[in-house]
């Protein structure tokens, strides 16, 4: 019995394919680190891959809980960037539906903490990590001087 997986039951369409998306990582990627090395050498300390609201299972990538601002560095890929995703050619069927669930947890994450008195920062992963470590660092500022959090666009 071979030890590949049978790809005709997986979502991937080919072995090569599913190695590749298996290897994808769900935190700690490359823009987040350089955008988290960026707020880090800002003053700024918050926590990384957290539940901003402990019941809610939603993890944002940056969390400043006195803040109360969760961020979250979207993958243009996962979260169907406008401007950068290109639908796959194989499996539409599995990955259509998986990437619209995605974008509409990501509308009810923003709007569930929104209503909890977060204010929720989100970006893509393409935007560069220092204008986006200027706007965490305006959004945790404002916050921490007594600005009421608001959902960033």
């Amino acid at each position: 019995m071979s030890e590949e997986p049978d790809v005709v039951l997986s979502w991937a369409s080919t072995p090569a394919i599913r190695k590749t998306m298996l290897g994808n990582r769900s935190r700690d990627t490359a823009p987040e680190l350089l955008v988290r090395r960026a707020v880090h050498a800002m003053g700024l300390r918050y926590r990384v891959a957290a539940r901003p609201v402990r019941e809610l299972r939603r993890t944002a990538d940056l969390v400043f809980t006195r803040a109360r601002v969760a961020v979250f560095i979207d993958g243009c890929y996962w979260h169907g960037c406008p401007e950068h995703y290109i639908e796959p050619k194989r499996n539409v069927d599995y990955w259509r539906p998986k990437i619209a669930r995605n974008r509409e947890r990501d509308a009810e994450t923003t709007a569930e903490l929104t209503a909890r008195g977060w204010r929720v920062l989100r970006f893509w992963s393409h935007e560069d990590p220092l204008g986006v470590a200027l706007e965490i660092r305006r959004a945790v500022t404002e916050t921490a001087e007594g600005e009421p959090s608001a959902s960033s666009p």
